[in-house]
């Protein structure tokens, strides 16, 4: 399984890599990007199975970057990664078309929460 970050800092995509490798989740490869115009590329480019986004981010926001894709007819599995987390953000995302949005700070067991129905 392929998974691409998405997030404009560098620290951060570390981070949210770290905390995927300590989760139960096993046979995955991550690609990253640093903002939403950068990961329609990489999506193109790498055809990864899942996308982890951040929402606010320069260039092109984590929302923007799922509504393209959709538009596009795109169906990638897509999770938001963020400190947003107020209703309106939630349904936003889960309008667009967000599997999943874990709140920062995470911790491997929230990732594995968010994660585990997709991959079943």
């Amino acid at each position: 399984m392929k998974i691409l970050v998405v997030d404009d800092s560098k620290a951060m995509r570390m981070i949210v890599i770290r905390t995927l490798k300590q989760t139960g989740l096993a046979n995955f490869q991550t690609i990253e990007a640093n903002n939403g115009a950068e990961a329609l590329t990489v999506i193109a480019d790498q055809k990864p199975d899942l996308v982890l986004s951040d929402w606010n981010m320069p260039e092109m926001k984590g929302i923007e970057l799922l509504k393209k894709l959709r538009e596009a007819g795109n169906t990638i599995r897509f999770g938001f990664i963020t400190s947003e987390s107020s209703p309106e953000v939630r349904k936003e995302a889960e309008d667009a078309g967000a599997a999943f949005l874990v709140t920062k700070p995470f911790t491997s067991n929230s990732f594995e929460a968010a994660l585990s129905p997709l991959l079943a």
